[in-house]
């Protein structure tokens, strides 16, 4: 069975690293003012890449690039950049400081521009986020349904020649509930695509469950945040 990428997740907001239940921003919890100090934690804990999100640029309150942008100049592990990335100018001053971008949004509804951000950086350097709730994509900061299913949404994208997924259950991030193993599942049994899992884990049994789904990777926010997991206990298992 193959390795499970440990990538903890670094939501930023307001420059601090904050977790949101379910995306609310009324529902928040700060863990740590200083968004540098916790990559260095999780690279020295041993993660193998990381997952930052600009939460401020998702909800349309502003920017966190200048932080994200030193966070990735603080750490030798890569890092991809998510949240809130609608725009070429702001897609491509990520792709040139970080190795990887999470695109959403546009992804679904600016398939012209997808085309030519991946066109000029590389189809390996983007990432595809299919959120979804109730086993519908869901985009622009999780508030509009795009109506589209999940697996025929990410199988789209494949016969476009992307290959990378994120997927979040929008249901189960932030509530220590479990991942949506049956979604999960169901996308890591499509050809050709490696799927990274969000959303919802809570314990280590949780993190064994998404190695056996398929998947190529899980992202750890809450549970780690909360102390309920480690990532050295997830390396040794994943």
């Amino acid at each position: 069975m193959q390795k499970v990428k440990v990538i903890p997740a670094i939501d930023i907001m307001e420059n601090k690293v904050v977790r949101l239940v379910k995306g609310d921003p009324k529902n928040k919890t700060v863990y740590n003012n200083n968004p540098i100090e916790t990559a260095k934690r999780w690279e020295a804990a041993g993660a193998d890449m990381l997952h930052v999100v600009d939460l401020d640029a998702t909800l349309g309150l502003g920017s966190n690039l200048k932080t994200i942008k030193r966070v990735v100049d603080e750490v030798s592990i890569p890092v991809e950049v998510a949240g809130g990335l609608r725009t070429e100018e702001t897609i491509e001053s990520v792709l040139d400081f970080a190795p990887k971008a999470v695109l959403g949004t546009v992804a679904f509804k600016n398939r012209d521009m997808l085309q030519r951000i991946s066109k000029k950086f590389g189809r390996d350097r983007i990432v595809i986020s299919a959120d979804q709730l109730n086993g519908k994509i869901v985009v622009s900061g999780w508030k509009e349904n795009t109506g589209v299913d999940l697996i025929p949404g990410i199988e789209e994208f494949v016969n476009l020649g992307f290959s990378e997924f994120l997927i979040t259950s929008v249901d189960r991030d932030g509530t220590l509930k479990g991942p949506d193993l049956d979604s999960l599942r169901n996308a890591c049994n499509i050809e050709g695509t490696r799927i990274i899992a969000s959303g919802g884990i809570s314990n280590l049994n949780d993190t064994v469950e998404v190695k056996k789904s398929g998947a190529a990777g899980v992202i750890l926010g809450k549970a780690l945040y909360d102390e309920k997991i480690t990532v050295e206990e997830v390396k040794a298992i994943a």
